[in-house]
């Protein structure tokens, strides 16, 4: 039975086609056609969207949690009801994200997130794991827990590598000593190499580059800048990461994180294709705001949400986000005033590149899986779709009919 998406204007990585239409069958895009030439079985279920827009699923590469979820909490549950809680903003795939712990709870994290994706039915993807430390510069913490932040060992790496085929991502300074040596282990292993809470200079980034990182996380957040050193300025993780076009950058666009200047700084200066919106969130997006942990529940810390962001109680930096997609997309086209087209590129084809997913996510085109968000001119999600199955809508008719 063909699922279709009619009268919609769907949104191509480069371009957007008015009154046209999208056929799946088997959870798979099988066409896209102008509404002219659309033909409807007797058993085809067809979904009239009335103009609004529709657009591949997102793809969010660095999320903690959501739905008062934490992806530390070491449960099967965890992983997915906070990935569930993304769902109905457009996420269709997400990259559970940890945080620094220590190394048994990581790897309890790791169980967990093996029994997830057997048990998962609705919901975003589970696309594999973002290990985010413990390998840091304390200087650049931001809200890690001090605690955990050390040098890279290659005897506990290398079996953390060892113990799970999930993990996707890892991100580390790459100035610390033992890093570009993790770096080159990690890219043998398929996993992308990220740089961030580092207080790098542009040599030891030029390094990184040679030796495997190709990703920077949440650019401006816990990173260098420019540094005087004894007389002389040296460029930071910021500006190589703007410099240098090896490097793709991820930016937290709620608004708050970044504001309008340096977001329309760093897409004049990377463009889509070199970036990724992420919402970094933690288990309170989606929830009111107030108090609430970041971290496992068992050994997190305390943190406040307020003005749509979360912060460390003492409000000296940031506590990650509760940003979801949608509001990502929000941001960057009201507020930075960059094209829809270009903004939906930014959480659809370049984070299914960084992963090298692209040949089944990413874009609206025959052979890739159905993974499809509808929303309206205010991005206001109607519906979404998660490998042609319905897993969210919200007053739309459904029609079956052949004309």
């Amino acid at each position: 039975m063909r699922v279709i998406i009619r009268n919609g204007t769907i949104i191509t990585p480069y371009r957007v086609l008015e009154r046209s239409s999208l056929i799946m069958e088997d959870g798979v895009i099988t066409a896209v056609v102008p509404h002219s030439d659309l033909e409807i079985g007797d058993e085809d279920t067809v979904f009239d969207v009335g103009g609004d827009y529709v657009a591949p699923g997102f793809i969010d590469i660095h999320s903690h949690g959501g739905g008062g979820h934490d992806f530390m909490d070491g449960t099967p549950e965890a992983f997915l009801e906070g990935a569930r809680a993304h769902l109905s903003y457009g996420t269709t795939s997400i990259l559970p994200t940890t945080l620094t712990s220590t190394t048994e709870e990581l790897f309890r994290t790791l169980d967990s997130f093996h029994k997830a994706q057997t048990a998962q039915v609705v919901g975003p993807e589970l696309l594999g794991l973002h290990l985010e430390g413990p390998y840091f510069a304390l200087e650049q913490k931001g809200a890690q827990d001090p605690r955990y932040i050390k040098n890279p060992s290659p005897d506990e790496y290398k079996a953390i590598v060892d113990y799970s085929k999930s993990i996707k991502r890892w991100t580390i300074a790459p100035e610390l000593p033992g890093a570009l040596e993790m770096a080159r282990c990690l890219r043998e292993h398929g996993i992308v190499c990220s740089i961030g809470h580092s207080n790098a200079i542009s040599d030891e980034v030029e390094q990184a580059v040679e030796n495997g990182f190709t990703l920077v996380t949440h650019l401006y957040s816990g990173m260098s800048t420019v540094r005087r050193i004894n007389a002389y300025r040296y460029a930071g993780v910021v500006e190589s990461a703007l410099l240098l076009d090896d490097l793709v950058v991820e930016i937290i666009a709620d608004g708050a994180h970044l504001p309008k200047s340096l977001l329309q700084l760093v897409y004049k200066t990377k463009g889509a294709d070199a970036i990724c919106l992420v919402t970094d969130s933690m288990r309170a997006a989606g929830m009111p705001e107030g108090k609430t942990i970041l971290g496992s529940l068992d050994d997190g810390q305390e943190v406040i949400v307020e003005d749509g962001v979360a912060k460390l109680l003492d409000r000296s930096a940031f506590a990650g986000s509760v940003c979801t997609a949608d509001r990502l997309i929000r941001t960057m086209v009201q507020l930075a005033q960059v094209p829809l087209v270009e903004a939906i590129r930014m959480l659809t084809l370049t984070p299914a590149r960084v992963l090298d997913i692209q040949d089944r996510k990413g874009s609206l085109a025959p052979g890739k899986e159905a993974d499809i968000v509808v929303f309206n001119a205010d991005i206001k999600i109607s519906m979404v779709l998660v490998k042609g199955k319905l897993g969210f809508s919200r007053n739309l008719e459904v029609k079956n009919e052949t004309n």
